[in-house]
């Protein structure tokens, strides 16, 4: 038997390689014979530049300004392509992470992406001639205005100087000098991994959604969202392009910089990340697929990566088992997805603060259970 074990990360408690592994341990307790594949997986959130290293990519590490100034150590991926070019892989989180930052009024204005613009610029360097962009986590809301300063722009004001970087300043911003703009940026090719509709700016747009996660009170959320707004109207004048689009609101409208002076594309962030690390050919060596995630609930259904990856192996006739740490949806709902089985730790655990501390006992066991009664 060739069993495809797949799954995404189980946040705070397992990374997506870490839960692979634990599977299949599980797994083979109860078919030693079997062909255990480990190969993690991610929908264009955290955990892709993990699922791309797992597949292949060189990982490199660099030292880049962080999202409120101080020094972190951001880790990306590269992969030379059949073409000559080479592929990078990038995440918002690892430089520009909310990890990084502690969550007030304060530094949601301050936040910005700068040490993006500078891992961009790292994979230039190296060769990259297309650029994969992971949202996620991230700290800012800056409309990767602070990613672009890293690559040459200059936002000035209306005096002339240059704008401190940070969301809460776009709104100050009135001209762009592009002259010292990297002109590597429209040479490559950047695909952008969005699955949010969010706006750039507005009611439903980076500030007032995802602004309160990133510590941002009211007051915080206006100037905020006044900041985009007038960013928009500057990329606009600066491009002829309109940055107000659905998707552009991930990542603190990390998307809206990069549609206004790159050739960048939005795309489905499973189905960027899958074609990535050629998981297509792994279904079509698999008997059985087993996948899962901290945390089965509705969203899990839009198509979140464990369940678009049950959809493709369905499609194949591929039999997918589900094992998570806590599952929130109906047996109907798991079926109709093509999954035959499922376990959660909850069910193994001695309670939710066990099933956490000890996640990859428990996942191994609750494998081998279902497993054993699948």
């Amino acid at each position: 038997m060739r069993i495809l074990i797949a799954p995404d990360k189980f946040k705070g408690s397992l990374t997506a390689a870490e839960a692979a592994a634990a599977i299949a341990e599980g797994a083979l307790r109860v078919y030693p014979d079997a062909v255990a594949n480990q190969f993690p997986i991610a929908d264009g959130g955290e955990g892709t530049l993990e699922a791309a290293v797992s597949a292949g990519y060189e990982e490199r590490l660099n030292a880049v300004v962080g999202p409120i100034l101080a020094p972190v150590g951001a880790a990306w991926a590269i992969r030379k392509n059949a073409d000559g070019g080479a592929t990078a892989v990038i995440e918002t989180a690892q430089a520009s992470g909310l990890a990084e930052m502690e969550p007030t009024p304060a530094n949601a204005l301050r936040a910005h992406s700068y040490g993006c613009g500078q891992l961009i610029a790292a994979a230039l360097d190296a060769g990259a001639t297309e650029i994969v962009l992971g949202l996620g986590g991230s700290a800012m809301t800056d409309g990767g205005s602070g990613a672009l300063r890293a690559l040459g722009l200059k936002p000035l004001d209306a005096t002339g100087n240059v704008v401190p970087l940070g969301g809460g300043s776009l709104a100050d911003v009135a001209a762009l000098d592009t002259t010292g703009l990297d002109p590597r940026l429209s040479a490559a090719s950047f695909r952008i991994a969005v699955d949010v509709q969010n706006p750039l700016y507005g009611a439903t747009g980076a500030a007032h959604v995802f602004g309160a996660q990133k510590g941002a009170d009211d007051e915080a959320m206006e100037q905020l969202d006044a900041g985009l707004r007038n960013w928009a109207s500057v990329l606009r004048e600066a491009t002829g392009r309109d940055v107000n689009i659905p998707g552009a609101g991930a990542a603190g409208g990390f998307p809206a910089s990069f549609l206004a002076f790159t050739n960048a594309r939005l795309e489905g962030g499973f189905a960027l990340v899958a074609g990535l690390t050629g998981l297509a050919g792994q279904l079509d060596d698999a008997d059985l697929v087993i996948t899962g995630e901290g945390s089965m609930d509705s969203q899990s259904l839009t198509g979140k990566a464990p369940i678009a990856l049950a959809d493709a192996a369905r499609e194949r006739g591929i039999p997918v088992i589900v094992v998570a740490g806590r599952i929130m949806v109906t047996p109907e709902d798991l079926a109709a997805h093509g999954v035959v089985a499922a376990a959660q730790l909850l069910d193994v655990a001695a309670s939710p603060e066990d099933a956490v501390a000890n996640a990859a006992k428990y996942l191994a066991w609750a494998t081998s259970q279902v497993l054993e009664g699948a």
